[in-house]
């Protein structure tokens, strides 16, 4: 038995139960890094002696009888862009390269008390801007098991880490599917919580524009949806520094799932519609309702998603972009301004009211209607670095990452799950709940669960 191939829920109850040490479960880990991440650049920067002097202490614990946490000794990793003391929070950038944390930002520091060990920090494309990840400090990440498609972005080091067994959950964040296509593109499963249930906040930055702070969230990526359900568990708890978070609790609902293969006319490759379809189906045959309602708009909250999106890179970003020359991320923005022009005081303040209103449809139509099934992306995993390979190739990106982009603007919580493969790649589906119902995705994934062929590292 190789420990680093093990799932979360496998591997906590081993170390608990001193069938397996925490520290023979990193070593294994770290050797598997050795062997795996020169190829994948998921892991760009290592912690060995700190995660194995971790992992003592974890081991010690348990020997004395205490409570070691819910993910004792399981290695996980965290991403670059948040605050991790004693690290660089580079965001990918070379302007941040020395960057040190002071302090842990809350994900770590949950991540700590649930007992698990972080044993390497994953890349992110420059500035965390595409859904693709190369940049000019660290370079690029692959993807473990579809080496010709993007690995995903911005959470790309962390779906290819957890992808290829290096440590079972990756933290990784969300603003426009950072978490949800990465889990996509390398066929594993993602979860975008909903707003104010992760609590996040980094001190080397300072507090977000509105934007970021309604949208960006801190959320898991694992092989297994019972480790997506363990990294959530560790992950939200709470912390004083995160004014937005709010204590859920699992509400009752009723079994009603609608099904939008289509959303907004978004077109829709026929493998990801039979694929919404057949989940459909099983839902159908463990009891659940599905119909095909008509459904909020998906198009408008785009648009206004980039509008607060865009709007932090007119404080200051636009110079960070100039001054770090990265030409994924100049490329990128460029395009997206097109997309999103520098907003007018007016303009920002109706983007803000419309999002009341839309975010008061869906939530009256979530009252009727508990889970959305929708594409991920319109597209399968395009090939790797296909954005920037023209204005006309990054139009189509943007069109097909409509179901991404839209979800966060209403701060709703999303699911990637991965459900099977073509020969050539990954298939998987999106399911959306209201705001404080991560629950029902994850009741939802559990049932989809036995269908889904198990993914190994």
């Amino acid at each position: 038995m190789d420990p680093a191939t093990l799932t979360a829920a496998q591997l906590a109850p081993l170390i608990r139960s001193r069938q397996l040490s925490a520290v023979e479960a990193v070593q294994a880990t770290l050797a598997r890094i050795d062997r795996l991440n020169p190829g994948l650049n998921a892991i760009v920067q290592r912690r060995d002696a700190a995660a194995l002097a971790e992992a003592r202490a974890i081991d010690a614990r348990i020997a004395q009888g205490k409570d070691p946490g819910p993910l004792a000794g399981v290695p996980v990793t965290v991403k670059v862009n948040i605050d991790q003391q004693g690290e660089a929070t580079t965001n990918g950038l070379r302007i941040q390269k020395d960057l040190i944390a002071a302090e842990d930002s809350p994900p770590v520091a949950n991540f700590r008390r649930a007992g698990a060990i972080i044993v390497g920090r994953t890349n992110t494309p420059a500035f965390s801007l595409r859904w693709f990840t190369r940049n000019s400090l660290h370079g690029a990440t692959k993807n473990p098991a579809f080496p010709a498609l993007t690995p995903g972005g911005s959470s790309g080091g962390a779906a290819s880490a957890a992808a290829a067994g290096l440590g079972p959950i990756a933290h990784g964040t969300d603003i426009a599917g950072s978490i949800r296509y990465p889990a996509y593109a390398c066929g594993i499963h993602g979860l975008r919580p909903g707003l104010g249930r992760v609590p996040a906040f980094n001190a080397t930055a300072g507090d977000r524009l509105i934007g970021g702070q309604l949208m960006a969230v801190s959320g898991p990526l694992a092989r297994s949806t019972a480790d997506l359900r363990l990294g959530l568990q560790a992950l939200s708890q709470p912390d004083p520094r995160d004014p937005w978070w709010t204590p859920t609790t699992a509400a009752p609902y009723r079994k009603r799932a609608a099904l939008a293969l289509t959303p907004d006319g978004l077109q829709t490759d026929p493998a990801i519609q039979q694929a919404l379809t057949q989940a459909a189906k099983t839902l159908e045959a463990n009891g659940w309702e599905i119909g095909t309602p008509q459904i909020p708009p998906f198009r408008e909250a785009m648009e206004l998603q980039l509008t607060l999106w865009l709007s932090e890179f007119g404080l200051g970003g636009a110079e960070a972009i100039a001054r770090e020359a990265d030409p994924d991320a100049t490329f990128v923005h460029v395009e997206l301004t097109k997309l999103a022009p520098p907003p007018t005081l007016e303009s920002f303040m109706r983007a803000l009211q419309s999002r009341a209103r839309l975010a008061r449809l869906w939530r009256l139509f979530f009252a009727d209607w508990p889970v959305l099934l929708t594409p991920v992306s319109g597209a399968l995993p395009f090939p790797d670095h296909y954005d920037t390979s023209g204005p006309g190739a990054f139009a189509n990106v943007i069109e097909a990452q409509m179901p991404q982009i839209a979800p966060p603007f209403m701060g709703l919580p999303g699911l990637a799950l991965t459900t099977g493969h073509t020969p050539t790649h990954p298939l998987g589906i999106q399911a959306l709940a209201d705001r404080g119902n991560e629950h029902i995705l994850l009741d939802l994934a559990d049932l989809l669960a036995p269908d889904i062929p198990p993914v190994t590292p």
